[in-house]
């Protein structure tokens, strides 16, 4: 296969972790082409959808993962399969990307995650259609009602709509003198929507990463424990990632979404699990791969591989049959 995978700058990205690194490494060792593109370098012209790429050969040393083969202008539809795997913020840029993802898609290029579903699915308010696993949880930009959820629960945590890595998270009881500033400055003075939950003190035994890919979910969660004083259990807010085998309510909060989002083109989704509740819904580009598999032999890259080669065979398939009918 030739694959191409949208990822942010190649040079910034860290080998000994990276989830998108492991699946080009798993890619390039089954023989698979392995194609990068930055998402400045995508472009529509004349009805196709191309991308300035580079070829690399990616390698086991993290501190020169990679060597360029050669670079190339492709038409996204040259491709087997597209990655899409740029982190946020997803911001309007990031929009733009999906939207010439999507007339991409409407040639003919195999796109994951898809990029409607990507646009359909905000991390944060996707929760609002599985509302029966998630915690007490107010979507507002109004204050007063934030102040009204503040005072009922007396201890919650409001985060912005388009954050990741914990950025922008705060915990607020009812007594905290810093409340009304806290809710004005994450607000934009009620002029920006932001998600209030319930406080989970399970947070203190971790955020729970849950892995669905292809519709399959992952045996192993990654439990993200938050460091001491720390609220945020994610890695890049300084949590340990600790490998747990699946509880029976992650299997069964897993086993409901995933064909769900499946069907829906999500190959890769990251569910965020605190305790025995739904708290995010991954879908631009989920991680931990490499720290499960450091800590359990279980390939969670090659599992992406897997069925990236069942979809394109399948397709191909498809395509030879129509071909000759």
């Amino acid at each position: 296969m030739k694959l191409a995978f949208i990822v942010d700058p190649l040079e910034n990205l860290k080998a000994y972790k990276d989830s998108s690194i492991a699946m080009m490494r798993a890619a390039a060792q089954r023989g698979h082409q392995v194609w990068t593109v930055q998402r400045p370098g995508l472009h529509w012209r004349d009805g196709q959808v191309a991308a300035r790429a580079l070829q690399i050969q990616p390698g086991d040393d993290d501190s020169a993962w990679f060597s360029v083969n050669r670079e190339a202008v492709c038409r996204l539809t040259e491709f087997d399969a597209v990655l899409m795997r740029q982190d946020p913020p997803f911001d309007a840029e990031y929009v733009a990307a999906t939207w010439l993802l999507d007339r991409a898609a409407a040639a003919g290029a195999r796109i994951w995650n898809r990029p409607s579903a990507i646009r359909d699915h905000s991390e944060k308010v996707a929760l609002a259609e599985f509302f029966e696993f998630a915690p007490t949880t107010l979507i507002a930009s109004d204050i007063p009602a934030l102040q009204a959820f503040i005072d009922e629960l007396e201890d919650v945590v409001v985060k912005p709509l388009d954050g990741m890595g914990g950025s922008g998270i705060f915990r607020v009881r009812r007594d905290d003198p810093n409340r009304n500033a806290i809710l004005e400055t994450i607000t934009d003075n009620g002029r920006r929507s932001i998600m209030a939950q319930r406080y989970l003190p399970e947070i203190l035994d971790g955020d729970k990463r849950i892995l669905l890919i292809g519709g399959v979910s992952v045996p192993f969660a990654l439990a993200r424990v938050p460091k001491a004083g720390e609220l945020r259990g994610n890695l890049a807010a300084g949590g340990t990632g600790i490998a747990r085998p699946l509880s029976a309510r992650d299997k069964e909060i897993a086993d409901k979404l995933a064909p769900i989002l499946w069907s829906r083109g999500l190959l890769i989704v990251g569910l965020d699990v605190i305790g025995n509740s739904l708290t995010e819904i991954n879908v631009t580009s989920p991680t931990c791969f490499v720290e499960i598999f450091e800590q359990t032999g279980c390939d969670v890259a090659s599992m992406v591989i897997d069925v990236l080669e069942r979809e394109c065979a399948g397709s191909a398939t498809v395509s030879a049959s129509s071909s000759s009918s």
